[in-house]
């Protein structure tokens, strides 16, 4: 079975914020899938699917981005899914509005989320995507960015990366295959 988590924060509050990257992929990736059916279990939402590769996945902690481990580790226990069937969807403050980073492995690179999810699994075997939200700018706090909207300038090449990952995380789900890539 194949799990993909994307992370964000719950909430109306929250749902347009650059922080949440993750929850905007799977559901733009179960809408292309025509996947229904979200079920609150495991501190999530969980929607199940099946496809030629078998049984997948599609996750969003509930749990607030920085605690995200906490829910993905009882995901992971509960169907024993494997390293190389975990793909986890988050934003990054490090590259550019809209670039998108594939990682088969590695450290959480400054992101609260990422890090929890290391804690609670006791390592970065998994795989990660990477989405851009640029850093802030200056005079604009770290906090503020992340879960603010972003301007319409940035919006466009958001929306593609988007698109884009939503597309890698169905190939993911099909083959199980992705490539350590960095977008230009």
């Amino acid at each position: 079975m194949r799990m993909v988590v994307g992370l964000g924060n719950p909430g109306r509050k929250y749902e347009s914020s650059r922080h949440n990257l993750g929850f905007q992929v799977i559901d733009r990736a179960a809408e292309r899938l025509s996947l229904a059916g979200w079920k609150s279990q495991f501190e999530a939402q969980v929607a199940r699917g099946h496809c030629d590769a078998g049984s997948f996945l599609l996750v969003k902690p509930q749990t607030f981005v920085n605690l995200s481990g906490r829910s993905v580790a009882a995901v992971v226990n509960y169907f024993q899914i494997e390293p190389s069937d975990r793909l986890v969807v988050v934003d990054d403050l490090d590259l550019d509005v809209g670039r998108i980073r594939i990682r088969s492995e590695g450290g959480h690179g400054g992101h609260n989320g990422l890090r929890s999810v290391i804690d609670h699994l006791g390592g970065g075997d998994f795989k990660r995507v990477r989405i851009g939200i640029g850093r802030p700018p200056e005079g604009a706090t770290v906090t503020g960015h992340v879960l603010g909207a972003s301007p319409k300038e940035e919006e466009e090449k958001l929306s593609r990366a988007r698109e884009e990952v939503a597309g890698l995380v169905i190939r993911f789900i099909a083959d199980g295959l992705l490539e350590n890539w960095t977008s230009n």
